[in-house]
């Protein structure tokens, strides 16, 4: 192994040796700690420290980085208290997840680091959103995520370097190629010899470095973030490297012929940038001692420090309050009397446009939406008033864009993402679900992202374009959802959902599109999130709906002169008005829960265990359901009607009031 030391000075060399051993020896402590049984787990990436290392030490300060398992060096160069740390991994209270989460499954913006989820990828989204907010503040920095090799199959990594190539965005996106994705090896993961090879097809450049060659780690990104700062454009770097523990210290190395096993051995990172530092005598055995015993005597410190400290005590209410991040509502009303008739679909693009211009960080993405203005024309005219950086066309690649919010949040903006229908968000669950929903619980960090959903049957789409998916999200803490019926109520609860810091999934009913209108305020306003709404007031009967749905209540009960019924409208899914639904039950006794998803599963079934729980005896018949069939959508438009509830709607209350 050649150590260039090119314009390095001594003390940058000394410092590299050191941020290079401070990782070794915590490593080396806790495989001892394991083996006492006094820890659980361990992710070991000895012979791997020079990446993590040389990276953090070639960056700003202010740079954020994404590692992963195995990037120990990052956390050690950026100084973070090793006694935190451990409690960290310890799971309790004073780590940076409060126990809730493990190992290196963390962020903190004191020190610029996002962590990881399990799911490989998502990270590589994120790194953009960090990035791109960088670019729109004309902030001059980048940002490096890690990826090991395995872990490049996955969509995530493809779709996030597709974007910031496009995009020009300034993300180092680093590849440790350690030969392995656990125990699989390379010949199995992928069929290029080079990872180098792979930016040719995104048309940015590829690096490849020794990844156990600390200098040439830290030169070559040294130089590489100097050139991006002043012009922004990703890179991927790949780092040649070998594992030298298992996967994990369970999984063990039993899968790796000796004889690399050996060869490994020798370009050991630590040892042979030491014996280099010796030969040009930077340092003598006697400062070596010297360094190892200060490192390790600041170890023993924090675990001392750590180990005084027992599991969390469980706490009901901090638990739940800290699903999302604090926010109190402070409900707007339009400041003049002036309204203009409008459809439900320019309700819509009218909250979006005043929403851009009360928050000049929010950033709207999605496919088609700058000059085309979407699909369906909402953000039509956008891009000529607020400007290509904040009305962005996506390629197709739905998860990176949610990711890309994240990021964006994380450096104090907004995001709305467009899903183009419904359906397709389906390609960004993980990031929805584990990321979004999961950010501030985990670690603090508010995911500010609007998801709007173009949703609904009755336009003959077909089984991918006419989904009701609402219930997907409905099971996940940390996400807000909000269904809009009506214009008024479109354009106030959108505008509600961007002010929050929390992540929403805003369902839009396309049908109601063009076909509904009304007199609607021309000033900024907001609804109260988690605010059912009485449409229609009776003493027989409550249908508790939402979207569509609503429609259709009024519809069949326009048939019915003779049942007087309450439409409870929820408007909000999540959180839903439980006190609203508990007045409208002791008020008329018999109680039937609509919605246009399939009946299984559906919120209506949560809906009405909660009526059987908390007001059976006001009951004066059994909860009915009517929803869908539990089948997809089709397309002929018969058989999409006979689908939908509508058509067993007037039977249902028939049976309900005969009951």
């Amino acid at each position: 192994m050649k150590f260039q030391r090119k314009k390095l000075t001594d003390a940058t060399l000394l410092q590299l040796y050191e941020a290079l051993l401070f990782p070794r020896l915590i490593e080396e402590k806790m495989l001892v700690l394991l083996r006492q049984n006094k820890i659980s787990k361990w992710f070991s990436g000895i012979g791997q420290e020079a990446i993590s290392v040389g990276i953090t030490q070639a960056l700003e300060k202010d740079e954020y980085i994404l590692p992963m398992h195995r990037n120990l060096g990052v956390f050690t160069g950026r100084n973070i208290p090793f006694a935190k740390l451990f409690a960290q991994w310890q799971g309790t209270a004073s780590g940076f997840t409060k126990g809730r989460d493990r190992s290196f499954h963390f962020g903190t913006n004191e020190h610029r680091i996002v962590g990881m989820i399990s799911h490989l990828g998502p990270q590589n989204g994120v790194a953009d959103g960090i990035a791109l907010a960088s670019t729109l503040k004309k902030e001059k920095s980048v940002t490096v995520v890690f990826n090991g090799d395995g872990g490049t199959s996955e969509g995530d990594f493809h779709e996030a370097i597709n974007v910031a190539a496009v995009w020009n965005l300034p993300v180092i996106f680093v590849i440790e190629n350690n030969g392995y994705g656990l125990s699989t090896p390379s010949n199995e993961q992928f069929k290029c010899k080079q990872f180098i090879d792979k930016a040719i097809g995104y048309g940015i450049e590829g690096v490849q470095v020794d990844g156990n060659n600390v200098l040439e780690v830290y030169t070559t990104v040294k130089s590489l973030a100097e050139k991006m700062r002043d012009k922004p454009q990703p890179v991927l770097l790949e780092c040649l490297t070998f594992r030298m523990r298992g996967h994990e210290e369970a999984s063990g190395t039993k899968y790796v012929p000796k004889k690399l096993m050996d060869e490994w051995a020798k370009k050991d990172p630590l040892q042979n940038y030491e014996n280099f530092l010796l030969s040009e005598k930077l340092i003598d055995q006697k400062q070596v001692e010297s360094i190892r015993k200060k490192l390790k005597k600041e170890i023993e410190t924090g675990l001392a420090e750590a180990f005084q400290e027992t599991l969390p005590v469980p706490d009901k209410e901090l638990e739940l309050n800290d699903v999302s991040a604090p926010f109190s509502q402070t409900v707007i009303s339009p400041l003049s009397s002036a309204a203009s008739e409008k459809r439900f679909i320019d309700a819509i693009s009218d909250g979006l446009r005043q929403s851009m211009e009360r928050h000049s960080n929010l950033v709207l993405m999605g496919q088609d939406i700058a000059d085309y203005g979407g699909v369906f024309k909402i953000t039509e005219g956008f891009v000529e008033k607020f400007g290509k950086g904040r009305v962005r066309n996506t390629p197709l690649c739905e998860s990176a864009i949610i990711g890309t919010g994240l990021g964006l949040s994380i450096k104090g903006m907004k995001a709305m993402v467009e899903m183009q229908f419904a359906d397709f968000v389906s390609e960004g669950m993980t990031q929805i679900v584990n990321n979004l929903a999961k950010a501030h619980w985990r670690w603090g960090q508010p995911a500010d992202v609007v998801v709007r959903m173009p949703t609904g049957a009755g336009t003959a789409a077909g089984p991918f374009h006419s989904q009701s998916n609402e219930a997907w999200f409905f099971h996940t803490p940390g996400l807000k959802i909000v269904y809009p019926s009506n214009p008024y109520d479109a354009k106030g609860l959108l505008c509600a959902a961007l002010e929050d810091p929390n992540p929403y999934l805003y369902f839009e009913h396309k049908v109601l599109y063009r076909s509904i209108k009304d007199q609607i305020p021309d000033d900024y306003y907001t609804i109260e999130i988690g605010k059912a709404k009485l449409v229609s007031e009776g003493s027989d009967l409550s249908i508790i709906t939402y979207g569509m749905g609503v429609h259709w209540a009024q519809e069949i009960l326009k048939q019915l002169p003779n049942v007087s019924a309450d439409v409870l409208d929820l408007r909000t899914l999540l959180p839903w008005d439980k006190e609203a639904v508990l007045e409208t039950v002791k008020k008329t006794h018999r109680i039937l829960v609509l919605h246009e998803d399939t009946l299984t599963g559906g919120i209506g079934a949560e809906i009405a265990a909660w009526i059987g729980e908390h007001a059976f005896q006001y009951l004066d018949a059994p909860v009915m359901r009517e929803a869908s069939l539990d089948t997809a959508i089709p397309f002929a438009a018969t058989l999409e009607q006979n689908f939908l509830p509508k058509g067993r709607l007037k039977n249902r209350i028939e049976a309900l009031m005969g009951f």
